[in-house]
């Protein structure tokens, strides 16, 4: 089964030093996947034959989905006080069980449903000895099952924070339960950050979903699939051609894009900011760009501007690569303060303050 549960936001957990009217958003509401998962190390280079037998070994590292790894960070950064809320399905399993009791520790779960006669999200990560590798992942889990029914079911919460909110719809559910969640932060003056795979970019374009979407959040490879560029481009060429394509259609809309040892990017409509990568021994890196959008959105909760919230999410993404776990498990205030303490030219007077004890 692995090692211990690393999720939750119980007090063990530093929060960041917000203070209460410095905070900008009184909740974050969250759809996206959740779900559980294996690490498989796999014997030899080659590729995995269509027939093949081969050996390896499995890895002590807990798997997370994106909706909960994204909610997971805001809740350990903000603070028990601050409500995130999570919108989603798990199955009537024992990996659903396991995993709306690790969330219930510090989230906000009366709309993570229980979907009998289905299983819960589940991935099986393939590693090769060289570092590459690719995913199995179930298509008909309870995740993918989330309706917008399920998602209207917020609305109240929606209407008790009207104005003061951010909504996030992230991949692993499916696009009308996230244009679901996009309409309901319309309507309330929410913050609207999305996040979409490859695959999907295309549907969000042409269905209009982007016009409903403030900050974008994109990796390397969706960012050169929306601005039609290669992806084996170098970094910055894809993130100024998805820039260019962007600001010229939507020209209000705010831009993140990581890209792994290349760094990550913030767009804010004006200036482009790039963060390089901070040098630490990174031994997973599955979950980071998730932990650094949640980490940029807990920049934005507390009242950074893009640019400093930038800096923040840098950070959080540099401590999330040192766990195996795509949710680290000791990820909060302390560890980032030790991080920052070898990168002081990295990390301005105001995210400073947010690192104090």
């Amino acid at each position: 089964m692995g090692p211990g549960p690393v999720s939750g936001a119980g007090a063990a957990y530093a929060p960041l030093a917000i203070a209460l009217a410095r905070r900008r958003y009184a909740t974050c509401i969250v759809t996206g996947g959740i779900g559980s998962g294996l690490f498989f190390a796999l014997d030899g280079n080659t590729t995995l034959g269509r027939e093949e037998s081969r050996s390896g070994r499995l890895l002590e590292r807990r798997d997370y989905c994106k909706g909960h790894i994204i909610a997971h960070t805001v809740q350990t950064l903000v603070g028990g006080d601050f409500p995130v809320v999570p919108i989603g399905l798990v199955g009537d399993d024992d990996v659903g069980r396991r995993l709306l009791e690790e969330m219930a520790a510090g989230l906000n779960v009366q709309h993570v449903g229980v979907l009998p006669g289905h299983s819960t999200l589940y991935s099986i990560c393939l590693l090769y000895p060289d570092g590459s590798g690719g995913n199995l992942t179930t298509n008909d889990s309870a995740s993918a099952h989330l309706t917008a029914a399920h998602v209207e079911a917020a609305r109240p919460t929606f209407t008790a924070h009207t104005g003061r909110g951010i909504a996030v719809a992230a991949p692993e559910v499916p696009l009308a339960a996230r244009r679901a969640l996009l309409a309901l932060a319309s309507a309330h003056g929410f913050l609207r950050c999305a996040a979409f795979t490859s695959d999907e970019l295309e549907e969000a374009v042409d269905t209009g979903m982007l016009e409903a979407v403030d900050l974008l959040a994109l990796n390397s490879d969706e960012a050169a699939r929306l601005a039609g560029v290669s992806p084996e481009l170098a970094a910055p060429r894809i993130v100024e051609a998805a820039v260019a394509w962007l600001a010229l259609r939507y020209p209000a809309l705010q831009v993140s894009i990581t890209a792994g040892s290349r760094g990550s990017w913030v767009w804010d409509g004006r200036a482009l900011d790039h963060q390089p990568a901070l040098e630490v021994a990174a031994v997973g890196t599955a979950g980071a760009g998730d932990a650094h959008l949640g980490g940029l959105l807990t920049g934005l909760i507390a009242g950074l501007g893009l640019a400093e919230a930038h800096q923040l999410a840098a950070l959080v993404g540099a401590v999330k690569v040192t766990s195996p776990h795509t949710i680290h498990p000791g990820l909060d205030r302390r560890a980032l303060a030790q991080l920052a303490e070898r990168f002081p030219a990295r990390v301005g007077a105001d995210v400073g303050a947010l690192l104090a004890p």
